[in-house]
């Protein structure tokens, strides 16, 4: 009987491997050619070109699906005017951040800081007041008469910050022009969430939204042209079946038109292909991989929850089925067992109703007669995925 990891290693020595570039699976890669971009690449291009002829831009607000090209047509478009403006005396400083990797306010603008110069004796990496640490990024601007591009990956999450904070740092810098005497910001904003504008204070809206770009989802069609590019570009010939191909691409369009997550379920294929040492990717592995993405999905979003939100889940695990009121009954025991203060029934319900855009739970009104109607929760996943997942926290160990 041959050893498993002896096979694996030999293979990986002998150079078997259908993959042959696995950076072009990665979502990173930036294409030579974006397919199927063309109108939002000129439009994004357009919004941006004054900052050559050295004029400030209007702030830009780009909006779509994740998975629809935003984000790598934004880098794009601002790679190739940083391409030319190194042969301008022209000071242009074009930066980008992305939100939902930054765990706070604070360590956003930092992270901006950063980017424009500032080092940690400019810019400490905490201790500040938010209103000094922007004063102090637009004293560099000014300082150095620079023209910034402030690129804001998932603003819609940094509107989320805003919100638990109390903070209008958005309304600050769409209005930092009035503060600056020697240079300019513009900002461009990337959101993954159609609705994200109005949620956002009036005066913020009218200035941030001076021009806007909407990227509309892929077809089954468009991802499977897609596809086939970085398959040509990372996998050896002829090593993804056709049946796997169109799989994945009617997997992806018909869901939920997400390029980046059709390239990822092709990765995970080809690594599955790869480590059964395949010669080619076939509609099984496809399959697996599908199955694989969603259990992967479901733990990271569980694990990213905060603890009372995982309490709750535990209380609907615990009934499912449940009323908000007797889901609130449980939970506040679940806070006695693990020794934390209890949120208020209305706060609760507030979750619940999150929750449910997460798609972890699903609700359903209930009409009761004379007594009014009430709303019961239940899982759309396995109680053994939320037990696999808490598991580890020690602090609801006790209660799983």
């Amino acid at each position: 009987m041959s050893d498993p990891i002896d096979d694996l290693l030999n293979a990986a020595e002998s150079g078997k491997s259908i993959i042959k570039n696995r950076d072009i699976l990665h979502f990173t890669y930036m294409p030579d050619i974006i397919l199927h971009r063309k109108t939002e690449q000129e439009q994004v291009t357009q919004s941006l070109l004054p900052i050559l002829k050295k004029s400030r831009p209007s702030n830009l607000l780009v909006y779509g699906k994740p998975g629809t090209g935003k984000t790598l047509v934004v880098k794009k478009v601002i790679s190739k005017i940083q391409e030319r403006v190194k042969k301008s005396n022209f000071p242009i400083k074009l930066i980008y951040s992305n939100s939902k990797e930054q765990t706070t306010l604070y360590g956003l603008l930092v992270n901006l800081g950063r980017q424009l110069g500032l080092n940690e004796k400019d810019l400490p990496s905490n201790g500040l007041a938010i209103s000094v640490v922007f004063e102090r990024l637009l004293n560099k601007i000014d300082e150095g008469k620079l023209n910034a591009i402030f690129v804001i990956d998932e603003i819609d999450y940094l509107a989320q910050l805003i919100a638990k904070t109390g903070k209008d740092i958005l309304y600050q810098l769409t209005r930092a022009n009035e503060r600056l005497t020697q240079g300019s910001l513009t900002l461009v904003g990337i959101s993954n969430d159609l609705t994200f504008k109005e949620r956002l204070d009036p005066r913020v809206i009218s200035s941030l939204g001076e021009e806007e770009v909407v990227f509309t989802n892929y077809n089954v069609e468009q991802i499977k042209k897609i596809l086939q590019e970085r398959i040509n570009e990372s996998f050896i010939e002829d090593s993804v079946e056709e049946p796997a191909l169109n799989l994945i691409a009617a997997l992806a369009g018909g869901e939920h038109g997400d390029a980046r997550r059709a390239i990822d379920l092709l990765r995970v294929a080809g690594e599955l292909a790869e480590r059964q040492q395949a010669d080619t990717v076939t509609i099984e592995h496809v399959r697996e991989a599908s199955q694989k993405m969603e259990e992967n999905k479901e733990e990271k979003s569980l694990k990213s929850f905060p603890l009372h939100e995982k309490l709750v889940l535990i209380a609907i695990m615990k009934a499912n089925g449940s009323s908000t009121g007797e889901i609130y009954s449980s939970y506040k025991n679940l806070c006695k067992v693990v020794g934390k203060d209890e949120l208020t029934q209305r706060r609760i319900t507030q979750m619940l109703s999150e929750i449910e855009l997460s798609g972890i739970i699903s609700g359903r009104l209930i009409h009761q007669g004379i007594h009014g109607r009430t709303k019961k929760y239940k899982l759309t996943i396995s109680s053994e995925m939320i037990k696999k997942t808490f598991k580890d926290d020690l602090t609801l160990q006790d209660i799983v």
